[in-house]
């Protein structure tokens, strides 16, 4: 029921049709709500507290997956081959834990989540979970006190943290039917301030440039090869094309990995799971392929399962975030306006 829901409602977002217009007045509502606390903080009766480093904030107004992960692995790349020491904190979408927690790769993604549990496993650098993001960085440079940049992984709206670069990432839906929530897929307006905007789609369009506002830089994610579930030899996704292969993804835009897989020369039946999906309902059991190709952000859930994690047809395909090494010069030289720690 919770995922018809969420289709007829994804569906609604990208026009102004009946039921839009009928969700019009709630998200009036929600953008008075909003933008009243927004106010709150920049009238210092809501104090966001400061932290003794750089925070990089990196998220999204359009609700569900657009690409932040594979952004916060390459923007933590990026700032190591900079010469920098980056850490990230996250709330921990899924993850049980409210106080801080560090992520390693061998943590439970049900107690620190999915995502940050990938970050920790590519981004090489330290990460901690928590639900309030100050308490969450103060815990992460007290026990890596050579950090001197953090990047809060979808904090955008956490007013409470405070920030000095804000990157906003969009994807190929652009802003939707341009309404805020339940009439449209946004959390904040188009026009919200930020420092910097990315695009994930395969071409940055005048139409989509105009719709997220800024000047977008657009980032292109690339998958090359797949590797089996338990570690093994890699697989360039050419040496897949004469197999049969259903590919599922549990993550906020299903589609989007599809469409790599396919332009990657490969015939696969999509299979998309709930965002964050778990696993434990056995998806796999009545599928009928060669090759089960899933991402990394589900393949950590998944190595922890027992019926999953020794199925030889799970194949993982790595995706790696590809932009403008200038974005990064950037957002380095915005964070040496303000003295590293």
């Amino acid at each position: 029921m919770a995922s018809s829901l969420e289709s007829t409602l994804t569906r609604a977002w990208l026009r102004r049709g009946p039921l839009a217009w009928a969700l019009l007045p709630v998200a009036l509502l929600f953008r008075c709500l909003s933008s009243l606390r927004l106010l709150l903080f920049r009238m210092g009766v809501k104090r966001a507290g400061r932290l003794p480093v750089p925070v990089i904030v990196v998220g999204n107004i359009f609700i569900g997956g657009t690409g932040k992960t594979p952004l916060t692995i390459w923007l933590a790349e990026s700032l190591r081959a900079a010469g920098l020491r980056p850490g990230v904190i996250s709330r921990g979408h899924g993850g049980q834990e409210g106080a801080p927690q560090a992520v390693t790769p061998q943590s439970d993604p049900r107690e620190v989540g999915d995502e940050p549990l990938l970050i920790a496993a590519r981004g090489g650098c330290p990460v901690v979970v928590g639900r309030r993001r100050v308490e969450a960085g103060r815990a992460l440079l007290q026990a890596h006190p050579e950090v001197d940049v953090l990047i809060a992984d979808d904090g955008l709206q956490h007013y409470a943290l405070a920030r000095d670069v804000e990157i906003v990432l969009f994807d190929g839906r652009g802003v939707g039917n341009g309404w805020l929530l339940p009439a449209g897929p946004l959390r904040e307006p188009p026009s919200r301030r930020r420092d910097f905007t990315v695009v994930n789609a395969p071409e940055v369009t005048p139409s989509l440039a105009r719709a997220v506002g800024g000047q977008p830089w657009r980032m292109h994610l690339a998958g090359e090869y797949a590797e089996p579930l338990q570690g093994g030899a890699r697989l360039p996704l050419a040496g897949l094309r004469d197999k049969r292969i259903v590919a599922a993804a549990g993550i906020g835009n299903p589609g989007r990995f599809f469409a790599m897989l396919r332009a990657a020369g490969l015939t696969v039946a999509g299979l998309p799971l709930p965002d964050h999906h778990d696993f434990l309902d056995e998806p796999f059991k009545a599928v009928d392929a060669d090759v089960i190709l899933i991402t990394e952000k589900d393949a950590v859930k998944c190595r922890q399962i027992d019926h999953l994690k020794d199925d030889p047809r799970l194949w993982v395909v790595p995706v790696t975030a590809q932009l403008d090494p200038a974005l990064a010069e950037q957002i380095v030289e915005k964070c040496r306006g303000r003295s590293l720690a």
